[in-house]
């Protein structure tokens, strides 16, 4: 059994903005409150190798890993997967954009799989992710609305 979810928030805001705000990695730390850093490990074309570290958790310890992200702008897609998987045996994340008459609607998609010795279980990351995914995404809503007020 493997874990999936799939989150979705619609953002008052042309959906340029919304893209471009949303694929520049390096301010993520400025758009998300999970992440401490995001540094760009390389570029070539659309993708985009990364690495991720966010926040010390309630114990302390500091998760960090290094993703591809690959951005299809014409198609308005992301696909993203993670190098250094940590506890995951695999986490693969599609971000969708579409133009709606309310803005852009973002929509998340996350397949992966834990680990036997992670800890937590497919459907402990699945609720996990189910309440934070919200979280971070009325945070970017509220971030990119505030964007696109000022411009």
């Amino acid at each position: 059994m493997a874990g999936h979810t799939e989150n979705e928030i619609t953002i008052a805001a042309p959906v340029d903005l919304v893209w471009d705000m949303t694929n520049d990695l390096e301010r993520w730390p400025e758009l998300f409150s999970e992440y401490a850093s995001c540094e760009v490990l390389s570029r070539e074309g659309d993708t985009v190798t990364f690495r991720l570290t966010m926040h010390p958790d309630e114990n302390g310890k500091v998760w960090s890993w290094v993703s591809e992200r690959v951005a299809d702008r014409e198609k308005l897609v992301v696909r993203a997967r993670r190098i250094e998987t940590g506890p995951f045996a695999y986490m693969n994340i599609v971000w969708e954009y579409e133009e709606t008459p309310d803005g852009t609607r973002m929509h998340w998609t996350q397949d992966f799989e834990m680990k036997p010795d992670a800890p937590v279980d497919d459907a402990g990351m699945t609720e996990i992710i189910n309440r934070n995914s919200p979280v971070q995404m009325r945070l970017i809503r509220d971030r990119v609305e505030a964007a696109c007020t000022t411009h």
